[in-house]
């Protein structure tokens, strides 16, 4: 009698053999038979076919018993969903004992011990017909065993995988999705292990996880295995690649973020009885990239590679969801599976739901922002599974951590706040497929935050998400896109945040109107510029002492200013690329500047910082020159080694036309000047002498933004931040229009770019129509007013 062949090898395998070997194995054989081709490194192995798994219960006459067990189980009794599942797997397991399976295991293994040698470590992992496919991911709903080692190892692994596919998390999942228990089958996935536990490993995705902007990798790594950013154990570090500038052949890594890496996860030794360990991370280890920019580009590479190929075989882009590692003894590079993305990406973007606070309150906790979303509710602590039964449907989930086990609990919460975790452990996958706010890696959170207590958590203001005391007041806003039109007149976004970059371009809009340079200082780099450029004159030694931790790992200060300042002015422009991006040269007042770190020695002390040392005026002057050099070295990186020469270059507060043509100069001798690849530079129109003098500011710059907040105090002299005075603060002031219409038409005369990056038209209809009239170029408003003022627009455009 002909035995079935229960073993494909990778090579033999293909993604349309997912009703053979189910998604994960199927992709597996995509990756090493094809991507591998085209310089994609992954390890070789084996898979069980489904067949192997239906026929072994067929043989044992399980499917009667199983359905016995399941069977109108009542998934909400947790004891007893519990009971039936284990009784399950002790079926499954009994059945796949077979000798003839057993056989050909054994066989195959030892094949890989030909390639690898005697007793190679494998991984075992499961892989269900119905998984990851398009619109279906049962990811962590069955096992996977790692390191893996000898015959009798890789058929006990084996038979676990097979009998996982009645995990407790497992039979609620399928219930929850539609899933036939019987009409899913279960394949295993055998591949030698690479040794990143003396190296790296992680996951990467070819979309941003948040906001599903596609245009960039996004890639998280820890050091060791990978399963302690899964499992939450670790904060990984995290890295963003933009794909457009990459495939025309710009190598830079956009932004990167260091994470604490707290746990590593090694091989153990056999003998001990377990597989794995794990172990704290060294401060020192902690402290630096697990991987360097160079192997961040190559993962980038490959993601790039696999995402291509396989969109070119759905016909369409397929955002991918990738595991890779780094093996420790020969330093390569490994793809280890390759899934598409199932969340993110099958959203239907038909509306756009934005959330914003509009209170405040005590900040009780901080962490990892997922979801995007605001959300109040009763806290509840749980300090491990067998407490999920206290949980109430609504409550704020509060956790160490969460495993597979918490799902059926997880999904009826209203938040999910853990101690530990990046972007893509456990809790931010779930919550992020079940469309809740979560906030991970806030230390101590479970200490700090008790049972019963109110908070507010916020995921919608950028990268760092916010659990609040007390229910904070906050505000939605729903608007349908269906039928939405531009208006003719360009309208572009206000924004300085670049963690809220990639969420806020996927908005109607027409690019970057302003991008402020001093909110990036001042949130992301913290340190006076002078300090940094020249730290030896920095007196306060405390000041010195923090600068210097800072800058560890940097060959100088300077080094720390340049990169973190592009890296931050490049997500917003690689954000809204190729559409053009306005960045403002720094604008602080010295008061301002000299609350920055070390920066109290570097500014004088003035009466009124509005019209004092501001603006144009420090750029060339000696006090400020260095810092100005660490600002132009910062923008030449963004528009030369990351290639977003969608860059634009703007000067604010430009008092005189001779003050211009030093900043000009200043400029081109710092690498930056008009018309280089390029490159415009624009000008702040915010000072009655910028309009006065039109027409020698059109003959230094090529463009102009007015700036109405500022132009309205100089105009009428009043300050609007005064309570006794502020009443007269009127942009609508017959004066103001005509000033206005003075710039814009003055602008139009010269033949040079002119908008407005004031809210005045967001604020008042009147002041949009107005403009509109006078035919300005663009206006730029911030993100919430976006989309109210085409609104606006389109109507004032409607009445001519």
């Amino acid at each position: 009698m002909t035995q079935t062949r229960y073993v494909r090898w990778f090579n033999e395998l293909r993604l349309v053999d997912v009703p053979l070997v189910g998604g994960k194995n199927a992709s597996l054989g995509e990756l090493y038979a094809a991507c591998a081709a085209e310089g994609v490194r992954v390890p070789n192995g084996f898979a069980l076919v489904a067949a192997a798994y239906r026929e072994a219960l067929a043989g044992a006459g399980a499917e009667a018993k199983l359905r016995a067990l399941l069977d109108g189980l009542d998934l909400t009794n947790m004891a007893v969903l519990s009971e039936r599942a284990a009784a399950a797997r002790k079926i499954v397991y009994e059945a796949t004992g077979g000798q003839e399976l057993r056989r050909q295991i054994i066989d195959a293994y030892g094949k890989l011990q030909a390639e690898n040698g005697v007793g190679c470590a494998v991984a075992v992992r499961s892989s269900a017909t119905a998984e990851d496919l398009p619109n279906a991911s049962f990811a962590g709903q069955h096992e996977s065993y790692l390191n893996i080692r000898g015959d009798d190892g890789v058929v006990e692994a084996c038979r676990r995988c097979f009998a996982s596919l009645f995990t407790d998390r497992a039979i609620v999942y399928r219930v929850n999705n539609g899933f036939d228990h019987f009409k899913v089958a279960l394949s295993v996935g055998v591949m030698r292990m690479i040794r990143s536990d003396l190296g790296a490993s992680g996951v990467m995705f070819t979309l941003d996880t948040e906001s599903g902007y596609r245009d960039a990798v996004f890639i998280t790594g820890v050091y060791g295995l990978g399963e302690t950013i899964v499992q939450g154990q670790s904060d990984p570090d995290e890295f963003y690649v933009h794909k457009p500038t990459f495939k025309k052949g710009y190598r830079a890594v956009l932004s990167r973020r260091l994470g604490k890496k707290q746990m590593r996860m090694v091989y153990a030794d056999v003998r001990t009885g377990e597989t794995t360990h794990e172990f704290p991370v060294s401060a020192e280890d902690a402290g630096r990239y697990c991987v360097n920019d160079a192997e961040v580009l190559k993962l980038a590479e490959y993601a790039i590679d696999v995402e291509d190929h396989y969109s070119k075989l759905a016909g369409q882009t397929r955002p991918m969801d990738i595991e890779w590692a780094k093996d420790g003894d020969d330093g390569l590079l490994y793809i280890v599976q390759a899934r598409p993305e199932t969340v993110v990406s099958q959203r239907a973007i038909d509306s756009f739901t934005t959330f914003g606070l509009t209170g405040t309150g005590p900040i009780l906790a901080t962490g990892r922002a997922v979801g995007e979303r605001i959300v109040t509710g009763k806290v509840r602590v749980i300090a491990n599974v067998h407490e999920l039964g206290s949980f109430h449907p609504g409550e704020v989930l509060v956790a160490d951590t969460t495993s597979p086990d918490w799902e059926p609990v997880m999904k009826t919460a209203a938040a999910i706040v853990t101690n530990r975790g990046g972007r893509t452990c456990h809790a931010a996958i779930i919550a992020r497929e079940l469309g809740i706010a979560a906030v991970v890696g806030a230390a101590d959170v479970t200490q700090n935050l008790k049972t019963g207590t109110l908070v507010t958590v916020s995921c919608a203001e950028g990268d760092v998400g916010h659990v609040y005391e007390g229910a904070v007041a906050f505000e939605t806003h729903q608007v349908p896109l269906a039928g939405f039109e531009h208006p003719k007149t360009a309208v572009m976004v206000n924004l300085g945040n670049p963690d809220i970059a990639f969420r806020s371009s996927m908005l109607p809009n027409d690019g970057v109107g302003l991008a402020r340079m001093e909110f990036i200082i001042g949130e992301h780099i913290g340190v006076h510029p002078m300090a940094l450029a020249q730290p030896e004159k920095v007196t306060d030694p405390a000041a010195r002492a923090a600068i210097a931790k800072l800058v560890a790992g940097y060959a100088h200060p300077a080094d720390f200013f340049i990169e973190r300042l592009a890296e931050g002015v490049g997500t917003i422009a690689a954000a809204f690329y190729p559409k053009q991006v306005i960045v403002r040269l720094s604008d602080f007042k010295t008061n301002e500047y000299a609350s920055l770190l070390g920066g109290g020695g570097f500014e004088p002390k003035e009466a009124n910082p509005m019209l004092g040392f501001r603006g144009a005026s420090r750029y060339a002057h000696p006090a400020y020159a260095a810092g100005f050099a660490l600002e132009c070295a910062a923008l030449r990186r963004v528009r030369e080694e990351m290639g977003l020469v969608n860059l634009c270059i703007m000067v604010p507060f430009c008092r005189r036309v001779d003050e211009g043509k030093r900043v000009i100069e200043t400029m081109a001798a710092h690498g930056l000047k008009s018309g280089d690849n390029g490159l415009e530079i624009y000008v702040m129109c915010e000072i009655p002498n910028n309009v006065i003098q039109i027409d020698a500011f059109s003959a230094l710059f090529d463009g102009f933004s007015i700036g109405s907040n500022d132009l309205t105090q100089l105009t009428l002299g009043v300050d609007r931040d005064s309570e006794i005075v502020a009443f007269d603060f009127d942009e609508a002031d017959p004066g103001m229009l005509e000033m206005f219409r003075l710039a814009i038409t003055g602008a139009k005369r010269n033949g040079r770019h002119v908008g407005i990056c004031g809210e005045a038209p967001a604020n008042n209809p009147e002041i949009a129509k107005f403009l509109a009239g006078l035919g300005i170029d663009s206006i730029s408003v911030n993100p919430g007013s976006l989309l109210r003022t085409m609104q606006l627009l389109r109507e004032a455009e409607a009445k001519g």
